[in-house]
């Protein structure tokens, strides 16, 4: 496995958490300064973070498209090796009997 796709999984994890953290805090100073509604008594807080994920789902699917791509690739290595793996030792079961 390469160094490029050794951590893949935890890049496109972390850099998927910050896009949403970043539009978290977008969200929330839009909702404070008035452009957008707050919503309706207790509701501000959900409705805030309801539109940041809204919001961070395609952004995230647009700009971390290689990083999905090398995550795609890591795991399709690791379950291609269990089969692998699995196939061996049923082999050796079959062998014994």
């Amino acid at each position: 496995m390469s160094s490029s796709t050794s951590h893949a999984t935890l890049r496109y994890t972390t850099m998927r958490l910050g896009i949403f953290v970043g539009c978290l805090v977008v969200v929330g100073l839009l909702a404070q300064v008035g452009v957008i509604p707050a919503g309706i008594g207790k509701s501000n807080p959900l409705w805030v973070v309801l539109l940041a994920l809204v919001l961070s789902a395609p952004l995230s699917y647009v700009l971390l498209r290689r990083q999905r791509e090398a995550m795609s690739q890591q795991i399709v290595g690791g379950v291609d090796r269990a089969k692998d793996k699995l196939a061996a030792n049923q082999s050796q079961e079959d062998g014994v009997a």
